[in-house]
């Protein structure tokens, strides 16, 4: 909306208008999924990561985060894990089921913004998302224990085209 209203302004004006202004707060790179955001101001994944490990169960950070898709949910795009360092991966849902991504996204650079959390996931929760992958029934078993996540709610995604 900020570009039209720039571009409507210019244009009444009169005057010329630089293209670095306008695409400062574009993200016509990317396909928009839930609430549109732009790309500018995003952290790395190597900087999301510090402030994951400063999270405790409970906190919240809003925050926006530029990373590599690592696997979607292959039934709906429901979730995605995205990649971070050091082998590590955030766990990202959708705000309010509102949106999905495409089931083909993997390997894609994604830009999300919204709530990180530290969240413990229950066996059962695991094994749904083990299913949902398209895991094999052997490895579905093999989840005995809970595990401790990093986590994010997003309520606009960005997908490099």
């Amino acid at each position: 909306m900020k570009k039209i209203v720039y571009l409507l302004f210019c244009f009444f004006a009169l005057t010329s208008c630089k293209k670095e202004t306008i695409s400062a707060n574009s993200s016509s790179d990317y396909a928009i999924f839930g609430d549109s955001i732009s790309s500018d101001k995003s952290i790395s994944s190597e900087d999301m990561l510090i402030q994951y490990d400063k999270l405790k169960p409970g906190d919240t950070l809003n925050i926006k985060f530029k990373s590599k898709i690592k696997n979607v949910c292959q039934k709906k795009g429901c979730w995605m894990t995205l990649e971070l360092p050091s082998g590590k991966e955030a766990f990202v849902k959708f705000k309010d089921y509102a949106f999905f991504i495409p089931k083909n996204a993997q390997n894609e650079e994604v830009i999300v913004n919204g709530k990180a959390f530290v969240s413990i996931e229950s066996v059962e929760e695991l094994k749904h998302y083990a299913k949902d992958e398209g895991k094999s029934q052997a490895a579905i078993d093999s989840i005995v224990a809970p595990k401790t996540n990093y986590s994010f709610m997003a309520n606009g995604v960005l997908i490099k085209k």
